[in-house]
């Protein structure tokens, strides 16, 4: 792997592990965008899965106190069925493919209330939750904007949702990292993924990251959290968007 590729990858996991802090996601929905432009969809998968892993587990361990383990409890139980299912398809999405979906996931941030918007707190919405972001994880790599519709009509905290998402993404990402190398094994091993030393130097990197952002997030009103993080992710959406409509 090419130094300025190297210092590339962290670079991105450093601010996005950041963003993230901050938002609860968007940073991972960016960094998938970087990486899989430079190496292959599963590796992509597997250097995302190690990266946000990191973050989201770290992020779980700063708000510890907020994590609502009844919901996570119940977002584990709709998760296994779709890990069942999707590791009978062992599906891989070419990038064109990728590009797309990641580019429409923000559309169900705008959806009016009412329509595809449920309350985690209510145990039949936290298992649909629970299959549908594993579902999404394993075939798109990113879940967190899938993930916040379900979390809009809580009258959880900012940083409860921070946490508690942050805990279920990182088992997700996970499974994640396992489904996507076990496909790498079967195509060609593990050799294209990068040297063990980047996955050891970018651990810092995100702990940075992520700590600055759980600390800013203290800073936004529980309004302006929701508000703003909408906006973002909907931006960086459109720019992939494009990107996998101009590769058809």
């Amino acid at each position: 792997m090419s130094a300025p590729l190297a210092f590339l990858i962290l670079i991105s996991a450093m601010i996005t592990a950041g963003i993230s802090g901050l938002f609860g996601m968007a940073g991972g929905l960016i960094f998938m965008g970087i990486i899989v432009t430079f190496m292959g969809v599963a590796e992509a998968m597997v250097v995302h899965g190690a990266v946000q892993s990191v973050a989201n587990d770290y992020r779980a361990f700063l708000l510890r106190e907020h994590i609502q383990y009844d919901i996570i409890r119940n977002i584990f139980i709709g998760a296994l069925p779709a890990l069942a299912l999707l590791a009978m398809i062992a599906f891989v999405p070419s990038k064109t493919v990728l590009f797309i979906v990641l580019g429409l996931l923000p559309i169900l941030l705008w959806l009016p209330r009412g329509i595809l918007q449920f309350d985690a707190q209510k145990r039949p919405d936290a298992i649909g939750c629970g299959f549908f972001v594993m579902a999404l994880n394993l075939s798109a790599g990113v879940a967190g904007p899938a993930m916040d519709m379900f979390f809009v009509k809580t009258t959880l905290t900012r940083e409860q949702i921070v946490a508690t998402k942050a805990l279920t993404m990182f088992v997700s990402h996970v499974v994640k990292i396992f489904y996507f190398g076990f496909a790498l094994v079967q195509m060609h091993g593990l050799t294209t993924l990068p040297p063990i030393w980047i996955f050891a130097a970018a651990v810092p990197c995100i702990m940075i990251g992520t700590f600055a952002g759980t600390r800013l997030l203290r800073r936004l009103s529980d309004t302006g959290f929701k508000n703003l993080t909408k906006y973002i992710v909907t931006a960086i959406g459109l720019v992939y968007l494009v990107r996998g409509i101009t590769a058809l």
